[in-house]
């Protein structure tokens, strides 16, 4: 007799509902077997042929995906017994056969035939020797990118945070401030590079003062959005309750503008990383633009690679914390802006 693994959930009007795509037969995950199979030919290709080039962790890296594939059907025999495990997996069940499918295909035009000219394009053990050999060279410059883009983007989101509300609550701020932010606030941060290199006393000080810039323009007019969008009612009743300026700012202004301040902040945050990148290969003597610079200069496209794929990584756990940050102050704005 064959059992169904499914799980409800509530539909709208608080009746359950099965969800079809989570059913297995007889406690078995079969897409599972089907990610693993896909896992054990990236493993097997990696291995069927000797390496057009000379890349030592070839062998380690066929044992990665060979290990995996083990793990995934195991996984999928005691899906059962592994109901929690199973559940986080299930939803990812097209992504496992998805990546290992282009992992093979990419060992097979790299690595094993000539299709594409190395060593422009390396196979992807080349980089897995990146993050195994030149791991301190690659987690320094991840260490400083993070502390220049941390100091940069909080002196830019906060300075654009205070000018957009004093933008839209004070008319005199607005009248000579609002002319001199609509000249110069749409021009690129990278712009200003040789205006900031002279003006600075060095190389650091001028790198944050582009990422500030590159963070400031977004949070300021966002923010001002926002508190210049506030329902007047909302002011009418707290001045009827006896509310003092100051209340109205930080009680009324600022907690309904915080949507907005949030959407300026998302766009700052990858507006400065755009900045810190073009900063770091230009003066700063460590971090990832620098080590890109370095890598391109050596001809050592791996090491380029490993280093945009550290930096795709790094920006989007930031601005998964920052949703993060956003969900929890905006309860009642949850999954309205998904990332």
């Amino acid at each position: 007799m064959t059992d169904l693994d499914v799980t409800t959930l509530a539909a709208p009007d608080g009746t359950a509902r099965v969800d079809a795509q989570d059913r297995t037969a007889g406690g078995v995950w079969f897409g599972g077997f089907a990610a693993g199979l896909a896992w054990l030919l990236a493993g097997f290709i990696t291995t069927s042929q000797p390496d057009l080039g000379d890349w030592s962790r070839t062998d380690a890296f066929a044992a990665a995906l060979i290990v995996i594939a083990l793990a995934l059907g195991i996984t999928a025999v005691a899906a059962r017994w592994l109901g929690q495990v199973t559940a986080w997996l299930r939803p990812l069940t097209p992504w496992l056969i998805v990546i290992p499918l282009a992992l093979a295909l990419w060992e097979a035009v790299t690595a094993k035939f000539p299709v594409l000219p190395q060593p422009f394009f390396p196979p992807p053990q080349a980089l897995v020797e990146v993050y195994t050999d030149d791991w301190q060279r690659l987690g320094l410059s991840v260490l400083h990118s993070l502390r220049l883009l941390g100091v940069g983007y909080l002196l830019g989101a906060a300075a654009g945070f205070l000018l957009g509300i004093s933008l839209g609550w004070s008319r005199a701020v607005g009248y000579w401030v609002h002319p001199v932010l609509r000249l110069i606030g749409p021009l690129p941060a990278t712009a200003w590079l040789p205006l900031a290199f002279f003006a600075f006393p060095s190389s650091w000080s001028a790198s944050i003062f582009l990422i500030a810039l590159a963070t400031a323009f977004p949070v300021t007019i966002l923010t001002w959005s926002g508190v210049a969008g506030v329902s007047g009612a909302y002011y009418d009743v707290a001045r009827t309750l006896g509310a003092s300026g100051r209340f109205l700012v930080l009680k009324v202004a600022i907690p309904a503008a915080l949507p907005h301040v949030f959407v300026g902040l998302f766009m700052g945050l990858g507006a400065s990383f755009a900045v810190l990148v073009v900063a770091e290969m230009l003066g700063v003597k460590a971090g990832l633009g620098w080590y890109l610079q370095w890598a391109q200069g050596w001809a050592s496209y791996a090491n380029m690679y490993a280093a945009l794929l550290v930096m795709a990584v790094m920006c989007s756990g930031l601005i998964t914390l920052l949703f993060r940050a956003r969900d929890h102050l905006l309860a009642w704005q949850r999954g309205l802006v998904r990332w």
